[in-house]
């Protein structure tokens, strides 16, 4: 059937609804979700913080955010797989748009994020951010702390991200430890997921390295998950290295003999009942991508945090309160 409109990011007169653009035409957002910096109403908060100069290796990841959203075309406005629903039905998602960064000083960049992310999280909104290198994760989780107290940390990873520094580096392979010495996290509810290299120090998070996601099955480690985080309230952050390089070449530091994007999206599936209030996917550097693979893979690990959040809504409502997302208690 032809599409009876376009521009649904721009045209779109209400924060909820599918669009019915061409995947191949049209403005890009994410999911075709209205551009609006007016997030009244809204349920979700796409975000975008293109910035990459924290990287160790290849940089790129400045991209990730445009790439994501022009892989994101690809979802069509049938019911989402594996959710079997319209995920605008009801849940009012906005795209923000990019967080804007002085590319001259650096150093000016974690305190430009945290501001603009506590701004959006004022709204009530969850807020899921696509970047941007690992080191935009740490001011997030700082803003997400400051309402929530102390997160468990979710995180999919081929790295571990606790190297020490000083507190004052930009550096994507130290947030972990500096979020856990400052407090923003608790090691003792957190858990990392697809580590394949050793760090010195594991800062008491529990790990499930490459090899023992390869042995395990997805509903093992969704259990696993469920398990350290005890209830907690859980802020999930997705290098989109986690997966191996075949199903995500275009990365900054790709590591060899990782999980394929369908194991796990079926973990990220089965997080039905974690109380997440924040979440990210990081780390794609357009630059080294193919046919892009790694920005498809990464659309859908965001694509799913919205499934969740839909089920979420649906399951409250079901419950006969009408009332938003940021009272639903846990996805």
């Amino acid at each position: 059937m032809p599409s009876s409109s376009i521009d649904h990011a721009v045209t779109a007169r209400g924060l909820t609804g599918a669009a019915s653009d061409p995947t191949y035409a049209g403005v890009l957002s994410f999911m075709r979700r209205k551009y609006t910096k007016n997030v009244k109403g809204a349920d979700v908060i796409v975000w975008g913080v293109p910035f990459d100069a924290a990287v160790t290796n290849r940089p790129g990841a400045r991209f990730g955010p445009q790439a994501i959203r022009r892989a994101s075309a690809i979802f069509d406005n049938d019911p989402q797989y594996p959710f079997n629903r319209d995920l605008f039905e009801k849940m009012a998602v906005v795209d923000y748009g990019d967080c804007l960064l002085d590319n001259g000083n650096h150093q000016k960049t974690p305190g430009t994020i945290e501001r603009e992310a506590a701004k959006l999280l004022k709204s009530g909104a969850f807020l899921l951010t696509l970047g941007g290198d690992h080191f935009v994760t740490w001011p997030i989780l700082k803003a997400h702390a400051a309402i929530h107290g102390p997160l468990a940390l979710v995180q999919f990873d081929a790295h571990q991200d606790t190297w020490f520094d000083d507190g004052k580096r930009i550096d994507h392979g130290s947030f972990v430890g500096r979020a856990v010495r400052a407090g923003v996290i608790d090691p003792d509810r957190s858990i990392q997921i697809g580590i394949r290299t050793h760090a010195p120090d594991d800062c008491g998070i529990k790990i499930i390295y490459g090899n023992e996601v390869e042995e395990m099955r997805a509903a093992d480690i969704a259990y696993a998950i469920a398990d350290r985080t005890g209830g907690r309230k859980c802020y999930v952050t997705f290098d989109i290295d986690c997966l191996d390089p075949a199903f995500a070449p275009g990365t900054g530091t790709p590591v060899a003999g990782g999980p394929s994007s369908a194991k796990i999206l079926s973990v990220l599936r089965q997080l039905t009942h974690l109380d997440i209030v924040g979440a990210d996917v990081v780390e794609v550097a357009p630059p080294y991508d193919h046919a892009d693979i790694t920005a498809i893979a990464a659309s859908s690990v965001a694509m799913h945090y919205l499934g969740l959040l839909a089920e979420r809504r649906a399951r409250f409502e079901d419950s006969g309160n009408s009332a938003g997302l940021q009272d639903a208690g846990g996805i």
